[in-house]
Formats: C-alpha cells, structure tokens, sequence
C-alpha cells in the first residue's frame, strides 16, 4: 500500500480556499458509481509487461468499496483498457513517440481482447450486475474513449469515485475529464496505485486542489453508511 503524503502547504492552501479540506460531506449512494479501471492483468501481475507492483495491494479496498456500494444501491463499474489495430493508427502519436517498437508491440498485444493481460485481474469481485465499460486511451470520460458517460447519465448517476492503476495516468486522466463533465469526482487515496509513493502522492495533492476530493476507503464508507440511515430515518 502506498505511503501518502500531502504536503502541508498544499493542505493549507485548501483550506483557505474553500473553508474545509473535503468537498463532499456526505456521499448519496443510490447517484454513486464506483469506477475502476485497468486492474487487468497486464498491470496487476507480475508476469505481464506494465506491471505495477501497488497495484495488488488496493485490491481489497476496491473490492470492499463494491461491496458496501452495491449494498446500498449504488453502481460498480470496471472499466477495462482494450487496444486494437485501430488504436494504434488514431493514438500514433502516444504508441510512435513514447515506446520503442518492441514495448509498443508488447504493451498493445498484452491488452487485445483475448489476450492474457487483458483479462481482469482474478482477484477483483466482479458480480453479475456490475457494469463493465471498454475504453481505447488513458481517460474513460475524453470523447469517443468509451460510452461510460452517456450510461451513467442515463442511470441518474452525478458522482464517481475513481479507483485502479495507475494514479498518475489513466486514473487521474479520467478524474480530471470527469470533473470537466462535471460529475462530482472523489479520488480514493487507498484505491489508487502508482509505480512510486512520490508519484501516487504528488497526483492526490493535485487532485485536491483543483479537480477532485481524496478520501480513503473507510471515508467514503463512512459517508455512504450515514446517507443511508438517513435516509431510512426519513430525513
């Protein structure tokens, strides 16, 4: 599990700009989706070629997360990274500029819909009326990347909490779009996996400032359970 840390300043500087450090008192379950995207193998095992070795550790948060989720009648979405022959020729510039021949062929064959990276990783709790959402680049939400907006409006959805690998990438490509096409976006501290701390805490300070609440796990459990008493109160 990644060690956090948020500068102090950063911290400071929040609070005078908006009074508080969190942006979200309380978490409607029922507008609420959790979003987790590339925990496939590819990344989570150690045999695969972009593995990421926090990754398997956030595991049980994201599983507990989908539990308490589905409980109270919120939406789990896996968000899966599926490349093709089409990919490559539209996303040219990231494959051409950013890997050698021989990384881009194995990172894009790892990731080809039937491939053995491709798969979810074995561990995640998938259950049968989960969403699953296939995206082609780093963020779910940019245009034409998946159809993970127009379902979520449609089912009333305002709020996602975005968890996977890595934090720096695609997870934090994604809040940041989703902030843009203002959903409420909350990125989960302990849900999230990098390749270093430096890098998982640096994109939460960022977060923070400008695009998206940092909650842990427990947090975010914690505001479901009180949004659901009460409403069964009445309230």
């Amino acid at each position: 599990m990644h060690k956090v840390s948020v500068p102090a300043e950063t911290l400071e500087y929040i609070r005078v700009r908006r009074g508080k450090v969190h942006l979200y008192d309380t978490l409607d379950p029922a507008k609420t989706a959790l979003v987790v995207i590339d925990m496939q193998d590819t990344f989570v095992s150690p045999e695969q070629p972009a593995y990421v070795p926090y990754a398997r550790g956030i595991v049980p948060n994201i599983n507990r997360l989908a539990e308490a989720l589905r409980r109270s009648g919120g939406t789990v979405v896996w968000v899966i990274t599926t490349f093709d022959d089409k990919t490559l020729d539209a996303w040219g510039n990231f494959f051409n500029i950013f890997y050698t021949p021989e990384r881009r062929a194995m990172l894009h064959g790892a990731l080809r819909d039937g491939a053995s990276g491709h798969r979810l990783w074995h561990e995640m709790d998938r259950q049968a009326d989960d969403w699953t959402v296939v995206k082609d680049r780093f963020s779910c939400f940019i245009q034409g990347s998946s159809d993970i907006e127009a379902r979520l409006r449609k089912a009333g959805i305002d709020t996602v909490l975005i968890t996977g690998t890595l934090t720096n990438v695609c997870c934090e490509s994604s809040a940041r779009d989703a902030m843009m096409r203002n959903f409420k976006v909350v990125m989960v501290s302990d849900g999230n996996a990098a390749a270093t701390d430096a890098e998982h805490s640096a994109t939460l300070s960022i977060m923070m400032k400008n695009f998206a609440d940092v909650m842990t796990a427990d947090e975010v459990i914690i505001r479901f359970a009180a949004q659901s008493a009460k409403a069964a109160a009445g309230d």
